[in-house]
Formats: C-alpha cells, structure tokens, sequence
C-alpha cells in the first residue's frame, strides 16, 4: 500500500474512532441526551477536557446525585428529596383540584403564575413514535387518585400540540366517571407552545379561561 492509499483509508475512518476510547464513550453519552447532536456532543467532550474552569468531578457528582438522591413524590410524582413534596405537604392548597402537566419545570411556571391547587406530573404525553404508551407515564398513579373521591376537579395542563391534545383526551376518557369536573387549559397558549417558556400572564389567563374538556 502506498502513501496515497494510507492518505485515503484515513479519510474513509469516522474522525471519532481516531480518538481515545474515553473521549469516545464521553461523545456517546452527551449524544444520548435531547438536543445533543454529534457535533454538540464533542464541543461539550472537549470543553471538559481542556477548560480550566470545567470541573468533570463536580459535574459527574451532580449526575450521581440526581440519579441517587432524587425521587418522585408519592402523591404528585414531582421530583423532590423527600417521600412527598412541599405542595403536597402544605395543608393551605386547594386540596381537591389536580393540575395535570407534562413535567417538573411545567410545575415551576405555574407556581410563578400564583396557581394555588394540587399537581399531578406525567413525565412526559402520549407519542407512540416515541414508545411513550399509557405505562410509560404517571397515569395509574393519577387514576388511582381519582378513584378516592376527593377531587373536584381536573385541570389538563398538557402542552396544545398534538401528543398533548392526545393525551388530554385519553386523560379525560379515563377520569370521567370518577371526577365531576376536568377542564383543558383555555388557548390562550398558542399551539406548538412550551408551558415552560410561557409568561406568568398568559399562564394565569389560561387557567382563568380554562373548558370543559
């Protein structure tokens, strides 16, 4: 094999096998995470590397941390250190109304927004592109909350796009005869919108002008 042909199994070889094993299976990781794509994926690899502010050891402790010590409240399922979280615990919320929503950070826009009820939180909508089925979410545990008569009212709070809208429906289907009450969030969100990035304007409206659903 002459020069010119080493010249070219060189370029035929994926760029990332040419590194060490370690910097590989670091682009792989960050790979895996939403909105990392390969070349995301490497920035970040390298930015550890070579950064003197980057500190590796802190950050893969705040990732054993969050896997280790976290947990899902046993009433609401939001994230939190304890068995039940402070919105359950608090004995001044309006106990008999549920505000079903997508994820945590959906629940940290509403209590900016000076909503006062009970949450329920799903991680995650219907999306069977996606292999999100009714096991995958926190629907049982919604369902089984239901069931105990208590609540008055249910107020869907999924994002209004497709898989939310979806899953509002199937939501509504399942509570029905347990809670005389469940209403979808009024449009005032625009479809395709992220409850997380909405203002505490549009968020209260919303509420106030909320449907039967």
């Amino acid at each position: 094999m002459n020069i010119l042909d080493t010249k070219y199994v060189i370029r035929d070889t994926p760029l990332v096998a040419l590194l060490p094993p370690q910097i590989q299976r670091a682009i792989e990781e960050f790979s895996k995470l939403p909105g990392i794509g390969p070349k995301s994926a490497e920035r970040l690899t390298f930015h550890l590397l070579r950064s003197s502010k980057a500190n590796p050891e802190a950050l893969g402790k705040a990732l054993l941390d969050l896997k280790q010590k976290l947990q899902y409240c046993r009433t609401c399922q939001m994230v939190t250190l304890e068995d039940e979280c402070d919105v359950c615990r608090n004995p001044s919320r309006n106990r008999p109304q549920i505000l079903v929503v997508e994820d945590p950070l959906d629940v940290v826009a509403f209590e900016k927004s000076g909503y006062r009820g009970l949450y329920h939180v799903l991680h995650g909508v219907l999306s069977p592109i996606d292999g999100m089925g009714p096991e995958q979410l926190r629907l049982r545990e919604l369902i089984e909350r239901a069931k105990t008569g208590n609540i008055e009212e249910v107020i869907v709070a999924t994002n209004p796009d497709v898989e939310g809208e979806a899953t509002a429906t199937y939501i509504r289907t399942q509570l029905s005869q347990f809670v005389p009450k469940i209403t979808r969030l009024a449009h005032g969100l625009p479809m395709g919108a992220d409850i997380g990035f909405a203002d505490q304007v549009t968020l209260r409206e919303a509420i106030e002008g909320r449907r039967s659903l």
